[in-house]
């Protein structure tokens, strides 16, 4: 099985223009900003908003083409959805509602409501099965949108930030019963989120959308290593930087330049990591190869550390522990010099 889909989706203000493959049994996390038209994304699939252009194809079968005027309504897409706010029926018991799209697609009610009470057992909820929505936890009701989308056999599975309602307690451990869930699943999986621990934990591989358009895409090892834009390295925490490259020397926007240790030509990324990035008073002694001043524009602490963002010739943040905060005497509005070593800057071709 397998997903093939050009999606080209134009409203007046924003417009989706995307192309997307996902393999027999694979799991793709979307991921991108709010507004970066993730969800819109997983509608057009579903068939719920339609095609400016392009073509949706599933195992063969096109489900969508403008050109060809196809577009089989959502009824009839092969297709199972897990919306954010899991879209239960408030006045259907959990067996009704997972009972529901069997329904929708002509199966009798008896037969229907029998699948339905075995897919409650998968997810571990035959016990709530007359229980209403209003009676279930955060976590049941997750599974029961899951059950219910499961139950019609879909081909492709889409699920829309299904962990985004849960509260912190419980969605580690309904992560890690929706990874087993989907395990189980051979059809083709896909998952829109904001979170990065959602989709490192979950996904295969991760497809980066920001303004409509897919800005990379890579198993999670190639794309926290490599981000390509200020989203990307903002979610993994690190410093991304954009010149051009000439010898030892990138060149900057704005007239500022890096020294790397690696010769190199034409158009780079730089990535620094912010505990790479020194912080002193005065100017630094020794062989830093890159010093610039800066001025602080705030400091954020994180458990045991604190990131000092800066702006200078570079802005630039910077992770110190709490007592090099004190030791230096650091705060908003004030001065420092910063260093990094041209050894702790990772390069690569942009």
């Amino acid at each position: 099985m397998s997903l093939c889909a050009q999606v080209c989706v134009a409203y007046p203000d924003f417009t989706l223009d995307v192309e997307l493959s996902v393999g027999d049994g694979e799991l793709v996390a979307v991921l991108g900003p709010n507004g970066a038209g993730k969800s819109t994304l997983l509608a057009a699939l579903a068939g719920l908003v339609p095609l400016q252009r392009g073509r949706i194809e599933l195992n063969g079968t096109v489900l969508a083409d403008r050109a060809l005027a196809v577009c089989l309504p959502p009824e009839q897409r092969p297709i199972g959805v897990v919306f954010q706010e899991y879209l239960l029926f408030p006045h259907l018991s959990a067996l009704d509602n997972v009972a529901f799209g069997l329904r929708c697609r002509g199966v009798a009610r008896a037969a229907a409501r029998m699948r339905a009470r075995e897919w409650l057992r998968r997810v571990d909820l035959s016990d709530q099965a007359a229980a209403r929505p209003a009676q279930l936890s955060g976590g049941q009701a997750q599974r029961v949108a899951l059950a219910r989308a499961l139950a019609i056999q879909p081909a492709l599975l889409l699920l829309d930030e299904p962990l985004a309602a849960l509260d912190v307690r419980t969605r580690a451990a309904t992560r890690r019963a929706l990874r087993d869930r989907l395990a189980e699943f051979a059809g083709v999986k896909l998952i829109v989120t904001h979170d990065v621990l959602e989709a490192l934990a979950l996904a295969e591989r991760l497809v980066v959308i920001e303004a409509g358009r897919i800005v990379q895409t890579g198993v999670p090892a190639e794309v926290t290593a490599c981000p390509r834009s200020p989203w990307v390295a903002d979610l993994v925490g690190v410093n991304l930087f954009r010149g051009r490259a000439d010898g030892e020397r990138i060149a900057l926007p704005g007239g500022a330049s890096l020294l790397v240790p690696s010769p190199g030509n034409g158009e780079v990324f730089a990535v620094i990591h912010p505990r790479a990035v020194a912080l002193h008073r005065a100017p630094p002694e020794g062989t830093p190869r890159n010093v610039w001043r800066a001025r602080i524009e705030g400091l954020d602490r994180d458990g045991t550390r604190v990131r000092v963002r800066t702006a200078g010739a570079l802005s630039i943040v910077a992770e110190v522990t709490p007592a090099a905060v004190d030791a230096l005497g650091l705060d908003r509005g004030g001065d420092v010099w910063v260093s990094v070593k041209s050894t702790e800057i990772t390069t690569y071709p942009a």
